[in-house]
């Protein structure tokens, strides 16, 4: 992938990130700090495309024009529907875009379908997951209502040590099934402390954090593309580039830091100021990143051996 391409399907996933029309100046400024962050790692001036977006600068035909591969092509629209999809299911403008965008990339209808079935139904997976399934499964970490505090640490642990090795993989649809998996345990923390949350609600969680879903994958995105992480890793899982460390950091991190906060949360009756929760994650992000290189064997291990279509059918439920 040339650099010209790859810069336009980091625009193209910037302009779907707005497609719905409906972003507020917390969400603007997210997606601003995101692309400070990534580009401060990396040679990519992503503020610049980033500005470009926000004033309408760039065209979609365009930059679609410009992904001339079939891998790009792939990677577009598998990435508009991601960001699309992050803060659930699809809206009327969202929905006209990716059409626009599959017109525009020559994408095959049938192929556009399955991208998008695909990530509809983990956008949509239910939260809580049935206790016979839930024994049998391969990937999600072990769960009943009446977890002890210890038990409750462990499986936040385990949801971390998976997301980030979801980051690691070659594979660019392992990233949607990022924040699918945070909000189950979220879901799962909740009702061991006797809440019966809905999606809504763990969204406005997350967003009182910082967290936001549409922002938080515009940067796993960002730090795969840029850092070369798709289709390859530079001497396999066991040997990770830089690149893969950090994205995989980000993802542990942050799924470290919601488990923590979200258990204290819940378990205090949901008492906690706005101020307290945010100081409390800031905090919290700040030890898990340090605990990530405690835990990078555990993680580059359950790389090696993830299966991406076994994770997609247990979250998607």
């Amino acid at each position: 992938m040339t650099d010209v391409e790859r810069d336009a399907v980091l625009t193209v996933t910037m302009l779907a990130a707005f497609a719905d029309g409906d972003n507020n100046d917390l969400e603007r400024a997210e997606i601003r700090r995101v692309a400070d962050a990534v580009a401060a790692q990396t040679a990519v001036n992503l503020p610049m495309l980033y500005q470009a977006v926000l004033l309408q600068k760039v065209n979609l035909d365009d930059e679609a024009r410009k992904i001339v591969t079939t891998d790009g092509k792939a990677l577009a629209y598998e990435f508009a529907v991601g960001v699309c999809h992050a803060d659930g299911a699809l809206s009327a403008p969202e929905t006209d875009f990716l059409a626009r965008l599959q017109a525009g990339l020559g994408l095959a209808a049938t192929a556009a379908a399955a991208i998008t079935i695909q990530s509809a139904a983990l956008a949509t997976a239910p939260l809580a997951i049935a206790t016979a399934v839930d024994t049998r499964s391969t990937v999600e970490p072990k769960f009943a209502a009446d977890m002890s505090s210890a038990a409750l640490d462990k499986m936040i642990l385990n949801y971390s040590i998976l997301n980030g090795a979801l980051e690691l993989l070659p594979q660019s649809m392992a990233s949607m099934a990022i924040i699918p998996l945070q909000m189950k345990m979220v879901y799962r923390i909740g009702k061991s402390h006797g809440f019966e949350l809905d999606r809504r609600h763990i969204t406005d969680f997350l967003a009182t954090l910082g967290v936001g879903l549409t922002s938080q994958y515009v940067e796993q995105i960002g730090r795969r593309l840029i850092g070369g992480l798709l289709g390859k890793l530079a001497g396999g899982v066991g040997r990770m580039a830089g690149g893969a460390v950090t994205g995989s950091a980000f993802s542990f991190a942050t799924t470290y830091a919601l488990g923590q906060v979200a258990k204290r949360y819940y378990a205090d009756g949901r008492t906690l100021s706005t101020a307290a929760l945010k100081e409390s994650f800031a905090s919290m992000l700040s030890d898990a990143r340090q605990l990530q290189t405690q835990y990078l064997p555990d993680i580059r291990q359950k790389a090696q051996t993830i299966n991406v279509a076994q994770v997609m059918k247990e979250v998607s439920g």
